[in-house]
């Protein structure tokens, strides 16, 4: 993990840096810093948009009783598709804009549904009002008493997750 992490931190920013300075070689310091900004701000814009839409999305799961797993996966990559199009570079622009696609974000959810499933057993617990009330939702059936609403009036989702041995 730390070797992964230390590739990350310092791979990735070599391989910009050099593909920023062959970029401006080709057509100038001015074109490629124009590059950055105008991918930055195209990408900001295009990553609230969309952050918006799954929020609303989120919201209206929510109030239909439905735990909103895909809305919140694709909201995690939006976010970190915004944070790869403010950092200048080539390489995390393309990452960027390709979360910031659809069809590529439901590839990608599909495939972290499958990892997780493998790599773990998932209970999410739902509570909404009406006589399914306590019903526990996702890979198990069971019932549970879990609080339905927190102090200020939320629906409470209550997540547990556990990591199968690699044994």
């Amino acid at each position: 993990m730390f070797l992964r992490l230390f590739l990350l931190f310092t791979l990735v920013p070599f391989v910009e840096l050099v593909i920023l300075l062959k970029l401006s070689e080709m057509h100038g310091w001015v074109t490629t810093i124009c590059l950055i900004i105008v991918t930055g701000i195209v990408g900001t814009i295009l990553a609230r948009q969309q952050g918006f839409e799954v929020w609303n999305r989120i919201h209206s799961e929510l109030n239909a009783g439905k735990p909103p797993t895909d809305s919140l996966m694709d909201g995690l990559m939006i976010l970190i598709a915004s944070a790869l199009l403010i950092t200048p570079g080539v390489l995390t622009d393309i990452v960027g804009f390709l979360l910031l696609f659809p069809p590529f974000r439901s590839v990608l959810r599909a495939r972290m549904k499958a990892y997780f499933t493998r790599s773990g057993s998932f209970k999410v617990f739902t509570q909404s009002p009406g006589p399914s009330a306590g019903q526990q939702t996702s890979f198990d059936q069971a019932q549970t008493n879990r609080p339905t609403h927190d102090a200020s009036g939320r629906e409470i989702i209550d997540v547990e997750f556990t990591k199968k041995s690699s044994e």
